[in-house]
């Protein structure tokens, strides 16, 4: 997504809005095996909501995987 960085005086300039992303460590139970997934921020709120057996089938059901 682009956007506009604006000044004081109101000058605009182009800027873009980056996707909050970072590698994080999770334990799979039904695996019983460590995976490393680089997921956003909202992404690590849904896996700790639904659980990473859900949310891995839920991905791969939407083409993510």
């Amino acid at each position: 997504m682009v956007g506009n960085n604006v000044a004081h005086s109101k000058k605009r300039t182009k800027r873009s809005f980056d996707v909050n992303l970072s590698k994080r460590k999770f334990y799979w139970v039904e695996q019983d095996c460590w995976i490393m997934l680089n997921v956003s921020a909202a992404g690590v709120r849904t896996i700790n909501k639904l659980g990473l057996d859900i949310a891995i089938r839920k991905a791969a059901e939407k083409g993510f995987l």
